[in-house]
């Protein structure tokens, strides 16, 4: 059941980046030891087990959650988000958490460029202007001729790509379907994919690592049910905004835990970048009002 306590859903959205960023942290640190198929794998079999428990205690149980009119969709929606996920920890090995997520900041504005082909949605001037300026920003991070730049950074570029094709589709299929169906085939699809690649790269892990991943599929699981309760308790366009501080959340976490380091450029750019989407996200708001 919704409601419309926006200060609650505020709070919520807040802790829910944080808890994404220990998972990253999390993530970085598995990845770096073991090989990322087998980490995203054992994640994806807590996430299942999560979403089929969710799904079994509402209404209509299993069946009812799992039907939809457009599985294809649905099920390539799955297979999507898990990909990104895997080319997302990936760049967290190469890059650091710091640069990585300051490149894939740009996912609303990736999202708002692509929602008029996607979606057929209108797009005007000043969003145009706003996603713009946003990719000076991206560029900014990259220095592709500044004679630093790293290949390496396109990763979290591709993984932004795929996370907004990913939220254009579902934004898709909540036109027919709801919240609890597609939470149901990201889960099942995507620890089926998982499943299928990580099964070959299975490691043998330490006593210790086996205590962090135990707490990766906790904050994922976690991190996802703060998510719903976030957007139960006011609509997504008072809490978006919010999720933008798992970037400060993770580059604090990189600097004292990983000892990477926060090159003005990046500064700079993520900022840039930031509010470019900030700026998406209340034009989005007000044509929202005046519909």
């Amino acid at each position: 059941m919704t409601s419309n306590d926006t200060k609650r859903g505020v709070l919520l959205m807040v802790a829910t980046t944080l808890v994404f960023a220990v998972q990253d942290a999390i993530s970085r640190h598995l990845a770096g030891q073991y090989n990322v198929y087998m980490v995203v794998m054992i994640r994806y079999w807590f996430f299942a087990a999560f979403v089929l428990t969710l799904a079994a205690r509402q209404a209509g149980g299993l069946r009812n959650a799992a039907r939809t009119d457009q599985p294809l969709v649905q099920a390539f929606r799955g297979v999507l988000l898990t990909t990104e996920i895997l080319v997302m920890i990936t760049a967290f090995v190469y890059l650091g958490l710091v640069e990585s997520h300051a490149v894939f900041a740009c996912y609303p504005l990736l999202i708002a460029a692509l929602s008029g082909p996607v979606l057929g949605e209108h797009v005007g001037w000043r969003r145009w202007s706003a996603i713009g300026i946003g990719f000076v920003g991206v560029m900014i991070i990259l220095q592709p001729d500044g004679g630093v730049f790293s290949p390496y950074a396109i990763i979290p570029l591709v993984a932004a790509l795929m996370f907004a094709l990913y939220g254009l589709l579902t934004r898709y299929v909540a036109r027919k379907d709801t919240a609890a169906t597609s939470f149901f085939w990201t889960g099942t699809v995507g620890s089926v994919l998982a499943t299928a690649i990580g099964v070959f790269y299975w490691q043998s892990m330490s006593g210790p690592d086996w205590v962090w991943m135990s707490v990766l599929c906790l904050t994922g699981a976690g991190g996802h049910f703060l998510l719903i309760k976030a957007y139960e308790a006011a609509e997504a366009s008072a809490v978006q905004p919010f999720a933008y501080l798992q970037l400060p959340f993770t580059a604090g976490i990189g600097m004292l835990v990983f000892q990477e380091t926060l090159r003005p450029n990046v500064a700079l750019g993520a900022a840039i970048i930031v509010g470019a989407g900030l700026f998406t996200l209340a034009r989005a708001r007000k044509k929202k009002q005046v519909l």
